[in-house]
């Protein structure tokens, strides 16, 4: 139950036997099922889940439409990020695309781990880092590619993905209507 997120922390930080101990007594194991949402726009995130199995979409509602943020995958952190550190209520929603199998750590839980395992601080560190990262080059496509260059990097780093999310959402994701995204993609297939 706890193997992937070990392995996903090593890729930063060595653990001792004790340190791994500590995180699994921080993390909660926690099965949602499909549509269930982890937190709510205009409700405080008190938790960080890292996911085992199944996917997580952020999204933010305007009016009456979703736009997808982000989807988290598995061996990934999630959470409502801003909401989490602030303590102010989320602008976003997090939402099970499927149904999920996630290790939590809340709030309270996670200060007690900095506090019992300090090299936490380096692995939470190196996390928003790639986060940062992530956002740039989300931000960058935006400015530089056009939709059909941005399905194409999705589809090139996301291919998985294409059979498990809904159009709509990567759409949505991609910043183009799902009518685009057929487009788009029919475009392709006739250049193979």
């Amino acid at each position: 139950m706890y193997q992937q997120l070990h392995q996903s922390i090593a890729q930063f930080l060595q653990p001792s036997q004790k340190e791994k101990a500590l995180l699994e007594e921080a993390f909660v194991f926690r099965q949602v099922p499909k549509k269930f949402k982890l937190v709510e726009e205009g409700q405080v995130a008190t938790e960080i889940y890292f996911i085992n199995q199944g996917l997580i979409r952020l999204y933010y509602t305007k009016d009456v439409e979703e736009i997808t943020g982000y989807i988290f995958r598995e061996n990934l952190f999630s959470s409502s990020y801003d909401s989490f550190l602030t303590g102010t209520p989320s602008q976003q929603t997090l939402e099970c695309l499927e149904d999920c199998e996630l290790l939590v750590i809340s709030n309270n839980d996670l200060d007690e781990l900095y506090k019992k395992m300090p090299s936490m601080h380096i692995f939470t560190r190196k996390m928003a880092e790639q986060r940062f990262i992530n956002a740039q080059r989300i931000l960058s496509s935006f400015i530089l590619d056009s939709p059909e260059e941005r399905y194409q990097k999705f589809e090139r780093h996301n291919r998985d993905l294409l059979q498990r999310v809904p159009q709509h959402y990567i759409a949505s994701f991609l910043g183009i209507t799902p009518v685009s995204l057929s487009r788009i993609r029919k475009r392709l297939m006739e250049k193979k």
